[in-house]
């Protein structure tokens, strides 16, 4: 009898589908502040940025890295999620002007002929699996099967509508209907990339736009305010989620996404509106998303209080909140090149994304940018990654960022 249940804990043990946990273990859903995944366990996001909506519109780095050699280093933080930003023009070619453009062709209408090809071939060179023919999302789609398979999620980010480095008032892409800011075609573009990503399995969450800011006077005629904001946000959440109804959806602030201030207790927005989580079907797909870069700060104090009143209070139980929902810090950082990692704050962020327990990615993997306002191979001293993407550039920093990713998966 004993040999007879050995053996058969022994076939049981062997067949894959009694396995209860499985990455990406998605959907993800929300449940007021907390993010859980499909098992029910508690999420939060310790990750980075990697751009990809410069003017090349593919992701940044691949003329020096290969992409399995880039995402493994990102696994050798721990960190569980990669921020990939995109640019609305890439998806305006694919619908109006003939498809997607080629990567080849991409880096000679940025860089030029001459420096064009050159840094293609360098590309193929680290990615053999690029060629002549593949096109920009294809590159998406490469790295976001190959942080599949090294157990990386996924978080699409609308960065900006025309391909160029980010952000300000006069950059055409500030508010709705600014210069490049094409509402309808944001809104398509974003529903087009939502519904692209059912084939990655890691995706979990995209972000509608990066940093909404106050247009100069050439820019947008739509007035800049909240009831702007909630018209054409809730009109493009309704519309993702019915592209992707698995994804979580992430709604950015105004002024350079560093104020959510009405949000949290449904205050008026103008014209009667109000964000009400009730009035939504998904409202357990929809977390907020704040920016930070208050590199000057003298004390801790000077950055906890702005946050919280800015958004973070959507976190906390208490009956003026009527919306608590999770928040997430999608940008903070610092240069990588001194000693910035041990000012108040470096420091002060580590330890608030330890206290209220939430989720983050820090601004920028990128060592170095294909091209970035006008100048072709520039450096990011801000880039954990040094100008040839060979190593961290500050053992330091990435000694800092290591034990936050390790806090924050503890939480």
């Amino acid at each position: 009898m004993k040999s007879f249940f050995l053996s058969a804990l022994t076939s049981l043990a062997a067949i894959p589908f009694l396995q209860t946990s499985a990455f990406p273990n998605a959907p993800f859903v929300t449940s007021q502040r907390w993010i859980h995944d499909s098992t029910g366990e508690n999420f939060t996001y310790a990750g980075v940025n990697w751009p990809g909506a410069g003017e090349v519109m593919i992701p940044e780095g691949l003329q020096y890295q290969s992409i399995a050699s880039i995402v493994s280093k990102i696994k050798s933080l721990k960190m569980n999620v990669v921020r990939l930003t995109f640019a609305i023009e890439m998806i305006d070619d694919i619908k109006d002007n003939g498809g997607d453009v080629t990567v080849q062709r991409a880096f000679v209408k940025a860089l030029g002929s001459t420096n064009g090809e050159k840094v293609f071939q360098q590309v193929i060179k680290n990615n053999p699996t690029i060629s002549t023919s593949t096109t920009r999302l294809q590159v998406f789609d490469a790295i976001a099967a190959e942080l599949q398979k090294q157990q990386i999620y996924v978080h699409l980010d609308n960065h900006m509508s025309k391909g160029a480095w980010c952000c300000s008032g006069n950059d055409g892409n500030a508010w709705f209907g600014d210069r490049y800011f094409d509402t309808a075609k944001w809104k398509r573009g974003v529903a087009f990339m939502a519904e692209h990503g059912k084939a990655w399995p890691n995706l979990i969450s995209i972000g509608l736009r990066n940093e909404y800011r106050k247009p100069d006077s050439a820019g947008s005629s739509l007035p800049y305010n909240w009831a702007t904001w909630y018209t054409h946000n809730m009109e493009l959440a309704t519309a993702v989620n019915a592209a992707n109804p698995a994804l979580l959806i992430f709604l950015s602030g105004l002024d350079y996404d560093t104020k959510l201030t009405p949000i949290p207790g449904a205050q008026d927005l103008g014209n009667g509106q109000r964000f009400r989580l009730t009035d939504f079907r998904y409202a357990n797909k929809l977390v907020l998303e704040l920016h930070n870069y208050q590199n000057d700060a003298g004390s801790c104090g000077d950055i906890e209080g702005g946050l919280w009143d800015n958004g973070f209070r959507a976190t906390y139980n208490t009956n003026d909140i009527v919306n608590k929902m999770p928040v997430v810090l999608t940008e903070f950082g610092f240069s990588q090149t001194g000693s910035e990692h041990t000012r108040p704050y470096a420091t002060c962020i580590r330890t608030l994304m330890q206290k209220w327990q939430t989720g983050w990615t820090v601004w920028v993997l990128s060592g170095s940018y294909y091209i970035r306002s006008g100048t072709q191979d520039y450096e990011e001293s801000w880039g954990l990654l040094n100008h040839q993407w060979t190593d961290w550039r500050s053992a330091g920093a990435i000694d800092a960022l290591k034990g936050m990713v390790e806090v924050s998966l503890k939480g």
